[in-house]
């Protein structure tokens, strides 16, 4: 249920279809020129479409100019209270303004900016909170606060509406993440605009990550979503980007990197496998290829619950093995289980995304495989011939026996 209406931020387009945008917000004082590019040349890195630079202030509006210069993803102008901020920011350059209704002054205020936008062909976004909703929906906020937020947003887009300026995203976010979405499932069936999806002041980089995972990744699961941001109580604004790109590619929306596959570990781990998967997920990050790859902490499930994979690595206490799609490639010392791992990775970009297998050290695998396995497992592979074994009927067993007929 993608919006129908598509707006573009910079280069960005949002809504209509196009790729959920993953954006973020600067944590430094946007006046601090070397702390704010250093930190958007960040958050570029690790994958945001686009970035948020809060101006609260003349001094932020000055600076606004070079950061839109220079920066290498469109920049948006988070402005509350002051409209005439925002008329100086849409002077400055910024790619997109967030209006806030709840505090920026009333119709007449709204009016103004949103002339100034059309003048220039730059989009709004409508930034709808539930902390600082407009004062004639407080009593309706206690009674009912999903129905406030969706209240408050819509009756904004009517103003814009009325204003004759539909360039704009809108965005509903609490605290809650069942008022988020529910609110945001309502918002969808009313409004033909883009959704700027985020579950607002979060909490740490642990608590604020899960939370936002269940909040967009429900709606985003139900197609309700454009943009994203998480908002996460941490100084480092490239963090929430990289959580952002996680729910995405969780939910098969887009791809980015490399996907690591894990398993929760157990009694039956005989090695340092916590060490063996953070290793592996940091030398993962200088891939860009959104290639798949398992640690699996024993044989049991070794290959099984990982077949699709395009390398994968199963362990024992002094030996392990490399697999790739579901067959072994070799078995290696424990402690040369990663840096194998990479070397079987290279070796398969060298040959232009071709596996490289030795038929020798695959044989050798496999006999190690077979040597360790637990032949009690329910392995899928053993599911699956008991599920063939149990469909062949036995004609003495059945109750038809003699009546039953067979094809020439």
């Amino acid at each position: 249920m993608a919006s129908e209406r598509q707006i573009h931020v910079g280069g960005v387009p949002i809504g209509g279809g196009a790729p959920v945008a993953v954006q973020t917000m600067t944590k430094t004082e946007t006046a601090d020129l070397t702390a704010t590019m250093a930190q958007i040349h960040r958050v570029a890195e690790a994958g945001a479409d686009i970035v948020r630079c809060a101006v609260p202030r003349e001094k932020d509006v000055e600076a606004l100019r070079t950061i839109v210069r220079d920066s290498p993803i469109p920049v948006i102008a988070d402005i509350h209270f002051n409209y005439t901020l925002a008329i100086k920011a849409l002077d400055a350059g910024a790619h997109c303004v967030r209006l806030n209704p709840g505090n920026i002054g009333g119709p007449d205020k709204v009016a103004l900016v949103t002339a100034r936008a059309k003048e220039l062909g730059t989009p709004l976004r409508i930034g709808v909170n539930s902390g600082s909703l407009p004062k004639h929906l407080h009593d309706l906020e206690f009674e009912n606060p999903v129905e406030a937020l969706v209240t408050a947003a819509v009756e904004f887009v009517e103003l814009m509406e009325r204003l004759d300026f539909t360039n704009f995203k809108v965005s509903m976010k609490s605290t809650s993440v069942p008022n988020t979405i529910a609110s945001n499932r309502l918002l969808a069936e009313r409004i033909p605009y883009p959704i700027h999806l985020g579950v607002t002041e979060a909490g740490t980089k642990w608590s604020g990550s899960l939370k936002s995972a269940v909040g967009l990744g429900t709606l985003l699961a139900d197609g309700i979503g454009d943009t994203i941001r998480i908002s996460l109580s941490t100084f480092h604004a490239e963090e929430e980007v990289k959580v952002a790109w996680e729910i995405l590619k969780a939910l098969k929306l887009r791809e980015r990197g490399p996907v690591l596959i894990a398993c929760p570990t157990c009694g039956r781990l005989q090695f340092d496998m916590d060490s063996v998967v953070a290793e592996v997920e940091r030398r993962l990050e200088a891939y860009d290829d959104p290639i798949e790859v398992s640690v699996l902490g024993c044989a049991v499930n070794g290959i099984g619950e990982a077949r699709h994979a395009d390398f994968g690595i199963t362990g024992a206490k002094d030996m392990g093995m490399i697999y790739s799609r579901g067959e072994p490639l070799k078995k290696v010392p424990t402690e040369h289980l990663v840096d194998e791992l990479f070397a079987e990775i290279d070796r398969y970009y060298a040959a232009g995304k071709r596996v490289v297998r030795d038929e020798d050290q695959a044989a050798e695998a496999r006999e190690w495989l077979s040597e360790n396995e637990d032949a009690t497992a329910m392995t899928p592979e053993r599911l699956a011939a008991m599920e063939a074994a149990a469909a062949q009927l036995d004609e003495a067993d059945s109750p038809v026996a003699g009546r039953r007929f067979t094809r020439a």
